[in-house]
């Protein structure tokens, strides 16, 4: 019923009955939030055998956990302030769809938040190890999936790209991967969408301006630009002058 042992709702449960309480209905009730609605199903997963050997290693079991995320806490604030400097950036980073804190800190960290460095955003790209592969053979080019690069990075991306893709159609991003899913399959799509991610990073730390969202319609704006152009080049061949009047 709970996603994670790390949820309020879970962690409450699990202390009561590392305390004593057995009764499933008394554990339920303590569900918060979105997990309320689920209080008869809770009760019923609540049921069965647990005796103090139980909560002898349930207990031991929370108390690692608790060790753990204290230790991460202290090392997150260590983190923000190794990163102060960057701060800046890293405010301009979180504006893209899918980059949180901690994407937004590898960027900087694998970069070094300067673009000068690299020419191009497709160099950026290349360097990450985000800009596909090509192999050439007889006069003919074919890709061959992305190259070698900055592998902590791409994952990072791929990773804020795999939460673009639960968008579901909101922003230019989101729509990017749905296409590319529907087309190329889930993997290439993430891939791409963490290319498009890498490279809007690399034009708002070089301009120093926060990001500008395309917007969902964008492709399909796109797509009936190129079929208008496509319907134009026939009725040209077929020797006709088109003008294009746009309806108001």
């Amino acid at each position: 019923m709970a996603s994670s042992l790390s949820t309020v709702s879970a962690r409450a449960m699990l202390a009561a009955m590392v305390e004593g309480e057995r009764d499933p209905l008394v554990l339920a009730e303590m569900a918060k939030g979105r997990m309320r609605i689920k209080i008869p199903e809770l009760a019923q997963a609540l049921e069965g055998h647990f005796d103090e050997h139980h909560a002898q290693l349930a207990r031991s079991i929370l108390h690692r956990l608790d060790l753990v995320e204290a230790a991460l806490a202290e090392l997150e604030e260590t983190m923000r302030a190794e990163f102060a400097p960057w701060a800046h950036q890293l405010e301009l980073l979180q504006t893209i769809p899918g980059v949180g804190e901690h994407v937004a800190q590898v960027i900087v960290a694998e970069t070094g938040a300067d673009m000068s460095r690299f020419a191009t955003a497709g160099h950026l790209a290349a360097w990450a190890g985000l800009a596909p592969g090509m192999y050439e053979s007889a006069g003919k080019s074919r890709p061959v999936g992305k190259r070698h690069g900055n592998t902590w990075l791409t994952a990072m991306l791929v990773e804020s790209a795999g939460s673009v893709g639960r968008m579901h159609g909101t922003n230019y991003l989101s729509t990017q991967h749905a296409r590319l899913t529907r087309r190329r399959g889930m993997r290439r799509a993430q891939v791409a969408v963490a290319h498009s991610i890498l490279v809007s990073a690399y034009y708002m730390l070089q301009r120093d301006e926060p990001y500008q969202d395309l917007g969902p319609q964008w492709f399909a704006r796109r797509d009936d630009e190129a079929h208008t152009r496509r319907l134009v080049a026939q009725l040209e061949r077929l020797g006709h002058t088109v003008v294009i009047d746009p309806a108001a």
